[in-house]
């Protein structure tokens, strides 16, 4: 094979192991799957919340059609088939990720209203990640312009899934468990696809049907700016007052489902395979950086990990995502090298504010980028990745994938 098509054939082959895994935490599939297995008697109502609402939708249909009365669902722009659920009687609501605005507001609403129309009827939420942010109902004296502001600087600070969400909690009505002040059917059940490190249903989504009896405490352990400490303490989160019971909650598909099927399908295709069981996290390039050298003192053979890195941004940060910090990092190290390739993909299809999901890098990637005038260690210090790995043709878009179980990183040594 020539340079290209070696190239071709072993970012295809990446490629091909990544889908693999989306494949077995789609969100159709883990849905119809569980309730095959648990039957619904008699008819109910569907919310279905987060990036993979859509495809979760699918599944309830598949599987419980007429039974449902009626569904709402509520995603990010451009997840939605509006004809699909025309034809379906849906109610739909599009809304921001991943800062709220004011479609996050009016989701809050449209929430509570759908919820307060059937309350005779069994509930089934399906929820995924991203409802953090597409829905939203703030407590007293906390304005759009303040989520915004806390949202925007959080997602720039460095501060993780967990961190992120307990201050998410704190500012709303609904999440850590404020959403079953208002519920009053007797059955709720939950079906939850998993993008925070230990599957905590009262992390997911900012655990809108899972109460948080140590928020408080997680709260004053974050260091935080001056600005967002005085308005913490300004903002009193009204006390939750349940009136029902707990509702049963399920995590159908997670990170390690994803893990699993991706070594399955690496190892079907021949390749030795070495599934690196700690969760991924820390500064995404001071990963990408250990990943690659790792990868280069390794055997031949995929090398995967799963989980969800961080980057601290600059004042004006440019285009990209974690993964593609990541996987810009890495290729810095792995310049000039031969035998080396590495994959870091959101599994939801889009890395950070970006239309891509990450991007495939390989010993060739920096001198591509430097044909366009590309320099890695610009990049990396402007947050510029998304540029860069446009620039050397290794950047990944797969639109919507119907799952979001944080981040793959898979790497191949020939």
């Amino acid at each position: 094979m020539s340079s290209l098509e070696q190239r071709a054939h072993y970012r295809g082959s990446l490629i091909a192991i990544y889908q693999a895994a989306l494949k077995r935490v789609e969100g159709r599939i883990s849905v119809s799957n569980w309730l095959k297995q648990n039957p619904f008697q008699g008819p109910l109502r569907v919310i279905a919340i987060g990036k993979a609402a859509q495809s979760m939708l699918y599944g309830a249909y598949d599987v419980l059609n007429d039974r449902i009365d009626q569904a709402l669902i509520i995603s990010k722009q451009g997840h939605i088939d509006p004809t699909w659920c025309r034809q379906h009687g849906c109610i739909t609501h599009q809304s921001a990720h991943p800062i709220p605005d004011e479609s996050s507001l009016q989701a809050g609403r449209k929430l509570l209203d759908f919820i307060a129309d059937g309350s005779e009827l069994p509930l089934l939420f399906l929820i995924s990640g991203g409802a953090s942010s597409l829905v939203e109902m703030a407590i007293d004296g906390v304005g759009l312009e303040d989520l915004a502001r806390v949202n925007g600087w959080m997602l720039g600070s460095g501060l993780d899934i967990l961190q992120m969400n307990t201050i998410r909690k704190a500012l709303s009505r609904i999440k850590g468990g404020g959403l079953l002040a208002f519920l009053e059917q007797t059955e709720v059940v939950g079906l939850v696809i998993s993008d925070v490190p230990g599957d905590d249903p009262a992390t997911i989504g900012s655990g809108l049907l899972t109460p948080d009896g140590d928020l408080a405490e997680r709260l004053a352990a974050l260091s935080l700016p001056s600005w967002l400490q005085d308005k913490l303490q300004r903002w009193e989160r009204p006390r939750i007052t349940m009136s029902t019971s707990q509702p049963r909650l399920e995590i159908i598909a997670n990170l390690q489902m994803a893990l699993e099927a991706a070594a399955e399908y690496a190892s079907g295709m021949g390749y030795r395979v070495s599934r690196r069981e700690d969760f991924l996290s820390g500064d995404a390039a001071d990963r990408g950086k250990s990943l690659a050298q790792e990868l280069l003192q390794g055997p031949p053979g995929i090398v995967i990990w799963g989980g969800e890195t961080t980057v601290a941004l600059p004042p004006n940060p440019g285009q990209g995502g974690r993964n593609q910090h990541l996987a810009l990092a890495a290729a810095r190290e792995l310049a000039g090298a031969q035998d080396c390739y590495l994959l870091a993909a959101g599994t939801d299809g889009s890395d950070g504010p970006t239309e891509d999901a990450g991007a495939v890098v390989d010993g060739g990637t920096v001198a591509r980028a430097a044909l366009h005038g590309e320099k890695p260690e610009r990049a990396i210090a402007n947050a510029d990745s998304g540029r860069f790995l446009e620039a050397s043709g290794d950047l990944i878009s797969t639109g919507p994938t119907g799952t979001n179980v944080m981040d793959l990183v898979i790497g191949l040594r020939v």
